[in-house]
């Protein structure tokens, strides 16, 4: 009995040793007396299958074309509509546009799209700017609006954009698309959710979309856009930013070719924390002046404000070069002008020289009033560069605008206590709405007292109209001389600015806009 228990042990035993996995040292091992396991033929080997490169996943965001990016998350409808019709033709018949728009899109549209994909709002909203102002920063249209998204000033301060000598927010690029997309937003949501109602709020105001809402509520009509009684201007708004999507998104079907705008950050917003002469900045960054102001044209002046904001968009190779010359130059980005101050002088006289405010001479001086005298010595911020360098600045695109020829003569007008456009236009004969083009303005926005206006004029019934350059004599008076040039004495008065001289002085030169038909000269 203990033999066959002995016997059967051993043979358990070893069937455990067959069955039990084992490492190579234990098979090679010397003190086991199982015989060599016997190899089993390994399948002869097949030829590798070449492995197939995953393809890679084509998104919005690998475009190589920002556009093309836009176009690929453009989801509105497009209806068969006769007035979205006539947007798509007229774009397509005028391809200069777009190649235009696309130019001036090229700093700030990877920007624009950036931030409406980080608020998950529709990417069609990244076309609004070429409808508001062909993507001119610098556009201002006839109802005050300013900027990209042409912002009028009231909604544009409801919405933190700041406005003064300094800085106009509706220009800054960045902050204004922000203030956009929050203003749409909230568009959206009152209109429950409807774009084009929310669109078309962002051009006319939501009180009158809802106002056109309630009435076909009222009268048991349909309410969707194209059914709404809206202003002209709106009832086109949305229909030609719907054919700008559609062509967008089908360039090759309409034949035609928008160039193309690199997807990638083309400038950077830095803020230097301080104030910064506009020269100084450019050279920091290795661009002209012209090009920093084309970046950054919330800016009026030379400088940026100076109480802010600072910040400015460079390009975005130049980040490392700004920041390293920034820090090395800390404090010596503005130029201050020691003046010892010359009897007559005024602070604002002084400011006015030197275009800044009165503010910023005090502030620079430690004053706490307006008051000084003659030897007395000031700091003052001033330009490093001569006016002109500057050529973006508001003073000298006005000056541009006003140069513009509009007509065969021009004459020069300086706002007075209770001046309008309107009775300025209407004793000139001439448009409210083009005296208010023609200087850069528009036709609601209030005048101030020395303000200088152009007025163009042309010659009418056979008139030749010309400039004349008179020298008084001993014993002129205004109307002797208006009557010997048939014109008129108040005309005199306006053209060269006699409303606060009492009398002319021999040798004295007067511009004077003479008909030749009339007067031999």
């Amino acid at each position: 009995m203990r033999l066959t228990h002995s016997w059967v042990l051993a043979l358990l035993l070893t069937g455990c040793q067959l069955t039990q996995p084992t490492d190579s040292s234990e098979t090679s091992s010397p003190e086991t007396n199982n015989p060599p396991a016997v190899k089993k033929a390994e399948p002869t080997a097949q030829p590798a299958k070449p492995v197939s490169k995953p393809k890679p996943v084509v998104t919005p965001q690998s475009q190589e074309d920002v556009w093309q990016r836009i176009a690929m998350q453009l989801d509105m409808p497009i209806p068969d509509h006769k007035t979205v019709d006539y947007y798509r033709t007229w774009y397509l018949k005028h391809p200069s546009h777009l190649r235009t728009v696309s130019k001036r899109a090229e700093p700030f549209l990877y920007l624009i799209t950036e931030k409406i994909e980080e608020r998950n709002l529709p990417l069609e909203l990244a076309l609004l700017p070429v409808v508001e102002s062909s993507f001119d920063a610098f556009a201002y249209s006839h109802g005050s609006a300013a900027g990209l998204w042409q912002f009028v000033p009231a909604t544009g301060k409801m919405y933190g954009l700041e406005q003064n000598f300094w800085y106009d927010g509706r220009r800054d690029v960045p902050a204004a698309t922000d203030a956009a997309l929050d203003y749409l937003t909230y568009l959206n949501k009152r209109f429950d959710g409807e774009w084009t109602h929310a669109i078309a709020a962002y051009n006319s105001g939501g009180g009158r979309v809802s106002s056109a809402i309630r009435k076909n509520t009222k009268l048991g009509k349909p309410t969707d856009f194209f059914s709404l009684d809206l202003p002209k201007e709106t009832s086109g708004y949305v229909p030609k930013l719907l054919a700008l999507a559609d062509i967008i998104a089908n360039q090759e079907k309409y034949g035609i070719d928008i160039p193309p705008i690199a997807n990638k950050p083309v400038v950077t917003l830095i803020d230097p924390k301080e104030q910064l002469d506009l020269a100084i900045a450019a050279k920091y960054a290795g661009i002209s002046v012209k090009e920093l102001q084309g970046l950054n044209p919330a800016y009026n002046q030379w400088s940026t404000a100076p109480d802010g904001p600072h910040q400015l968009l460079i390009p975005a190779q130049a980040e490392d070069s700004f920041r390293y010359q920034v820090e090395k130059n800390r404090g010596k980005g503005m130029k201050l002008v020691r003046y010892k101050v010359k009897s007559g002088d005024s602070i604002s006289v002084l400011a006015n020289r030197y275009n800044t405010t009165t503010k910023v001479i005090q502030r620079a001086n430690g004053m706490t009033n307006s008051n000084i005298r003659a030897g007395q010595y000031l700091m003052i911020p001033a330009s490093a560069k001569d006016e002109n360098v500057y050529a973006l600045t508001a003073s000298n695109r006005l000056e541009k605008t006003q140069a513009k020829n509009r007509g065969q003569y021009k004459l020069t007008h300086t706002v007075r206590s209770g001046d309008s456009l309107w009775s300025i236009a209407k004793a000139n004969k001439v448009s409210h709405k083009s005296l208010a083009k023609w200087n850069g303005m528009g036709p609601k926005d209030t005048l101030r007292v020395g303000q200088k206006l152009v007025i163009w004029k042309n010659s009418s019934d056979g008139a030749i109209i010309r400039t004349v350059f008179y020298n008084v004599r001993s014993g002129d008076t205004i109307s002797g001389i208006a009557s010997k040039f048939k014109v008129k004495s108040r005309d005199i008065v306006k053209w060269n600015d006699l409303s606060k001289q009492k009398y002319l002085k021999p040798g004295q030169k007067l511009k004077l806009y003479v008909d030749v038909t009339k007067v031999s000269v």
